[in-house]
């Protein structure tokens, strides 16, 4: 049975392999498609990028590791379930990499004037191998000017992972986590 996270939340991962599913739904159209991006930061002990490589989004599929694998561009978030999928092996991941950041911004949002508080039905979950979710967050803030939010995290503690609903709005977009992580 999957567990329903609270903000704030951690859980013990104990699948090393699985699929970090998200999803979402607009609430309002102002002429032009939404196009959400999901993103990975693979962060080391220091919360910065291990390499260039490591950071995962529509421009760069593959970590260096093989850890972790985006399927792709979702341009539109038409449809009913995950938007945009990123595939995780931990059991490859390298040992400099203790966090993996999960972030969500939206492309171009100044220039098409869209926010995360037009974005209804957000969501991260961890699917198993076997399609199983194991755990879901709802985000429920209304992040009114936020154009980019941090979803969740998975880190390594005592040599275990384990996911964190992190649910954090920032204003700004891809370029303002880089400058973050970087």
């Amino acid at each position: 049975m999957a567990i329903n996270l609270q903000k704030g939340q951690r859980e013990n991962l104990n699948a090393p392999k699985f699929t970090v599913g998200l999803g979402w739904d607009t609430n309002s159209s102002n002429g032009h498609d939404f196009d959400l991006d999901a993103s990975v930061f693979m962060l080391g002990e220091d919360k910065r990028l291990v390499s260039d490589g490591h950071f995962i989004f529509y421009n760069n599929l593959n970590s260096p590791d093989g850890a972790v694998e985006h399927t792709g561009d979702n341009l539109t978030g038409a449809g009913d379930g995950d938007d945009e999928s990123i595939k995780v092996d931990l059991t490859k991941a390298d040992a400099k990499v203790s966090e993996l950041c999960i972030v969500v911004t939206i492309h171009e949002a100044q220039a098409r004037k869209q926010n995360f508080g037009q974005v209804k039905n957000s969501f991260v979950r961890i699917i198993d191998q076997n399609g199983v979710e194991l755990m879901k967050y709802e985000l429920e803030e209304d992040f009114s000017i936020e154009t980019a939010v941090e979803f969740g995290r998975i880190y390594r503690r005592n040599g275990e992972w384990k996911f964190e609903a992190v649910g954090v709005g920032m204003n700004g977009g891809l370029q303002d986590y880089l400058n973050k992580y970087q």
